[in-house]
C-alpha cells in the first residue's frame, strides 16, 4: 500500500478550519508555525484556544516583533502532543513514509513556491520558506494531504516531485529543511475547566516574562526611523517588513483575546475578570490592521506619515491589558 494517512478522512474539500482561522478573524493568518499548530490542534479534535497564553510575552526585537510560537512542553502537558526534532538523516520522503506509516505526523519547513495553497501569492512565483504538516502521503499517485496556513489542502504531481526532490541526484551541498517529529499516541483529552486551571498557570508564567517595558514605543521610534528607507526599498519590501513587525504584533494579541475569552468561559478558578484585558488586545489587533493598510499607502506614495496617534493608542492598549492581567492573575 504506498498511503499512508494518520488522520484518516481528511478532505481539503470539506475540511472545517478552527474558528481561529475564520474569514471574520483580523487576521486569518497569523505565521505559519502557529497556524500549523492551531489546525493540527483543532484535527486531533483539540482546543487550540488553550494553548495560546504565551502570547502575552511578545516582545519588540529591534528589527521585527517575536515571531511567536507554542511552547512544546505545554502541547505535551495540555494536550499529550510530543514534539521533538527530526533527524532527516535521509531523504525526507523516506522519513515521511516512515514516520507517517508509524502514526506520526512530521513539520517540516518547505518551499511556498510548491505549495499551491498559496496560489495568488508565492505559488510559482518567489521561493519562500514556510512551515507545513504532513499528514496524507501517497508515493505511488505523487500526493500529499498537509497542513498550512489556516487550512488542509493537497498537492500532487511537479508540486510533489519538488517538495519531496524525487528522483534528483545527490548533491553535498544540499541542507536539508528543518523537522520535526509530532507523536500523538499518546493524547490526552482534558475537561475544559482542567485544561483552564492549566493554562491559567502558563499564563501566568508568560506574562512573569513580558518586556521590562512597553515595546509599542520602541517600535513607533523605529518605524520613525526607517519609513525613508522603506520608502526607497517599495511596496514589495514593505510586505516582508509589515509581516515581521505589524502582522506579529498585531496577530499574537488578536490570539491572546480569544485565549483571555476562552480562559473566561473555561469553568477554572481565577479565570474571572480578564475581558477589560481581552478588550484592551482586541484594541491592538485592529488598531495594527488599520496601521497596516495606511503604513502601505504610505510607503506606496512616498508620503511621509505621523504615526504617533496609531502608536500611542497601541501603547495605551498594551499597558491596559497587560496591567489588568498582573492585577488579576498575580496572587
Amino acid at each position: 500500500m504506498s498511503r499512508v494517512a494518520v488522520l484518516p478522512g481528511l478532505d481539503p474539500a470539506t475540511y472545517q478550519r478552527h474558528a481561529l482561522h475564520a474569514d471574520d478573524q483580523v487576521w486569518v493568518e497569523k505565521n505559519c508555525y502557529i497556524d500549523i499548530w492551531i489546525e493540527t490542534v483543532h484535527a486531533l479534535g483539540l482546543d487550540p484556544t488553550a494553548m495560546l497564553g504565551f502570547t502575552v510575552a511578545l516582545d519588540f526585537e529591534g528589527d521585527q516583533w517575536t515571531f511567536f510560537k507554542p511552547p512544546h512542553g505545554e502541547l505535551y502537558e495540555l494536550y499529550g502532543v510530543d514534539v521533538q526534532e527530526l533527524n532527516v538523516w535521509r531523504p525526507l520522503l523516506d522519513e515521511a513514509v516512515e514516520h507517517l506509516g508509524a502514526g506520526k505526523l512530521i513539520s517540516t519547513e518547505a518551499d511556498a513556491w510548491w505549495l499551491p495553497d498559496t496560489a495568488g501569492t508565492d505559488y510559482r512565483t518567489q521561493h519562500t520558506k514556510t512551515t507545513i504538516v504532513l499528514q496524507d502521503l501517497d508515493v505511488e499517485a505523487r500526493r500529499l494531504g498537509y497542513f498550512h496556513n489556516a487550512s488542509y489542502h493537497q498537492l500532487e504531481g511537479e508540486d510533489f516531485v519538488e517538495t519531496f526532490r524525487v528522483g534528483k541526484p545527490y548533491d553535498p551541498a544540499y541542507m536539508p529543511l528543518f523537522a520535526e517529529l509530532v507523536r500523538i499516541d499518546r493524547v490526552v483529552r482534558r475537561s475544559p475547566a482542567e485544561l483552564g486551571a492549566l493554562a491559567r498557570g502558563y499564563l501566568r508564567r508568560h506574562l512573569a516574562r513580558r518586556p521590562v517595558d512597553n515595546p509599542v514605543p520602541r517600535f513607533a521610534a523605529r518605524f520613525a526611523r526607517d519609513l525613508g528607507w522603506l520608502h526607497e526599498q517599495g511596496l514589495a519590501f514593505y510586505h516582508a517588513w509589515a509581516f515581521a513587525t505589524v502582522r506579529q504584533l498585531g496577530a499574537a494579541f488578536e490570539l491572546a483575546a480569544a485565549h483571555l475569552r476562552w480562559l473566561g468561559g473555561s469553568g477554572a478558578a481565577g479565570c474571572d475578570g480578564l475581558e477589560p484585558a481581552a478588550e484592551a488586545f482586541t484594541a491592538i489587533s485592529t488598531g495594527c490592521k488599520a496601521f497596516i493598510l495606511k503604513a502601505a499607502r504610505a510607503v506606496n506614495g512616498k508620503r511621509a506619515l505621523d504615526a504617533t496617534p496609531m502608536m500611542d493608542e497601541l501603547a495605551g492598549a498594551w499597558q491596559r491589558g497587560i496591567d489588568t492581567l498582573v492585577a488579576r492573575l498575580d496572587g
